[in-house]
């Protein structure tokens, strides 16, 4: 789990909550339906334009999966994984690998391929596509969220000024001058709301991810890649480590001395 991305939303709702209260905690002042379908409604409408139905509903909820989730082996645990994988075929041959239990599943799918006597170039080919699909998704999710927080401010603008043209439009009636001032002024709150507390943070979590992922499964089809021809366990590690910014290198070279 992701906890900066739970404390953060939780946050933010925990701000809005707080300012409520302190204003008098009248919750029911700060709902109004008109304002929630100009947002969710309109927002949603613009979101599925740009993008195909099939996209939406595949990057939606993985963007969500992601963005709460973190990988389960870091780039500097990942490579002394690979290591002790490249040790045991050196020193037991690849089946051994078939009782080796690996905790990453895109680790373990290469260990697997190997186990199984693929050639290079298949294995090589496979799994960059199987990287390159699965950062395509992502990508995807990302996307999808970014669109939505910049549609949600600007359909918040149209909510506003349809409320004022209602409030304009019955000035000789002043009971008609409350509902529509609030659905003007919350269309805006829920637009600014929903892009700067939700979506676009989520979108930029998942950018993150998306990088993070890029570096950790091209570690691994270059790890599996250098154990597939045989290479020692320290050329692997030596090569890897390559990935890793100055500071974690220095730690995984002390912690090998």
């Amino acid at each position: 789990m992701d906890l900066a991305t739970g404390v953060g939303l939780l946050g933010g709702l925990a701000t809005v909550f707080t300012l409520i209260m302190i204003d008098g905690g009248n919750f029911a002042a700060y709902f109004d339906k008109h304002a929630v379908i100009v947002i969710f409604g309109g927002a949603t409408a613009a979101t599925m334009m740009r993008f195909p139905f099939s996209t939406i509903a595949h990057g939606l909820p993985m963007g969500l999966r992601f963005a709460f989730t973190m990988r389960s082996i870091k780039p500097p645990e990942l490579i002394e994984e690979i290591t002790k994988i490249a040790d045991v075929v050196r020193k037991s041959g690849p089946m051994a690998l078939e009782n080796m239990e690996i905790s990453d599943p895109f680790l373990a799918q290469g260990a697997r391929y190997i186990a199984d006597g693929y050639d290079r170039e298949f294995i090589r080919d496979t799994m960059e596509r199987d990287r390159d699909n699965f950062l395509m998704h992502l990508d995807e999710g990302s996307k999808i969220y970014r669109a939505f927080g910049d549609c949600a401010p600007a359909w918040g603008m149209i909510g506003t000024i349809l409320g004022m043209v209602t409030m304009f439009a019955n000035m000789s009636d002043p009971s008609k001058l409350g509902p529509a001032m609030a659905t003007a002024l919350l269309a805006t709150l829920y637009g600014a709301l929903l892009a700067n507390m939700i979506t676009l943070p989520i979108a930029d979590k998942l950018h993150v991810k998306l990088e993070e992922e890029d570096v950790s499964r091209s570690i691994i089809i270059d790890g599996i890649l250098l154990i597939r021809d045989s290479k020692s366990s320290s050329l692997v590690r030596e090569m890897l480590i390559a990935y890793l910014p100055h500071n974690h290198r220095e730690d995984l070279a002390a912690e090998a001395a």
